[in-house]
């Protein structure tokens, strides 16, 4: 079972082309997930062998010291953060397209925002030959409102709704260093679409992705409503009613390496 299917309820309505995903939080689904999503945190951050490496050489103390080094320790950069996370398990486990780079791990600093798209999926389409693309913006709020999800919705549609040309080669060449082959094709046919963007807009979704404490605001069905016909497009709220201690708790617990 995913993270999803254990931590919480969901209701998923669709309208042709149009998502509209709703999650709550089982009884007893936060404790059924936490261990898993703090070692899912930390993977986001660092590669987990490595983490086991250094806590090999230098003992667990240390090991955590080094790993928190890479983590944000503001709680408006926590909630960013997760934020992204969990949009990018979601789009793997939901979806079915790779997020193939986890980009937290090449943050300028571990309090900053990275720019650029918050989360790409990629993958092919059934055949397997034609490239799709899956262009994503998080947002993790305690109260979710309307001018959020206006903002979020008009960075989706800038660059005539495509991946922004910076997050996408970015993504491609991360991904040509990789010693994995079909990682290499991938990477590859991201940095061709750089230059040629030949893909339709029918072949490149939206997703804005939302984790707030007061639910789905209003607002997002209204944006849903709004948007066209001509590609995939999802909305999607978490709602997790202690917004920003389950965030504070959640990188305490992922912090924590344990010691023995």
């Amino acid at each position: 079972m995913g993270l999803y299917e254990r931590w919480c309820e969901s209701t998923k309505a669709k309208d042709k082309r149009k998502r509209y995903w709703t999650y709550v939080e089982k009884d007893g689904g936060r404790d059924e997930i936490r261990d898993g999503l703090a070692e899912t945190i930390r993977s986001h951050y660092d590669r987990l062998e490595r983490i086991a490496e250094d806590v090999d050489r230098l003992g667990y103390k240390v090991a955590a010291e080094i790993l928190s080094e890479a983590m944000p320790q503001t709680a408006k950069g926590r909630s960013g953060d997760l934020g992204e996370i969990l949009a990018t398990e979601l789009v793997e486990e939901e979806i079915g397209l790779r997020v193939p780079v986890r980009r937290l791990r090449y943050k300028d600093g571990r309090n900053m925002a990275m720019r650029g798209d918050d989360f790409i999926g990629a993958g092919y389409d059934v055949a397997g030959e034609k490239l799709w693309l899956l262009k994503g913006e998080a947002k993790s709020n305690k109260v979710l409102g309307k001018a959020t999800v206006t903002s979020a919705r008009k960075v989706l549609n800038r660059d005539n709704g495509r991946c922004t040309p910076d997050s996408l080669l970015f993504v491609a060449n991360r991904l040509l260093e990789s010693n994995d082959p079909g990682d290499n094709e991938l990477g590859r046919s991201l940095r061709d679409e750089v230059g040629l963007k030949s893909l339709r807009a029918d072949r490149i979704d939206h997703m804005l992705f939302t984790v707030s404490g007061n639910g789905p605001h209003a607002s997002l069905k209204e944006d849903l409503d709004a948007t066209g016909t001509n590609r995939d497009h999802y909305v999607v709220n978490i709602h997790v009613e202690d917004h920003q201690d389950f965030i504070a708790a959640m990188y305490q617990e992922a912090e924590d390496l344990g010691d023995d």
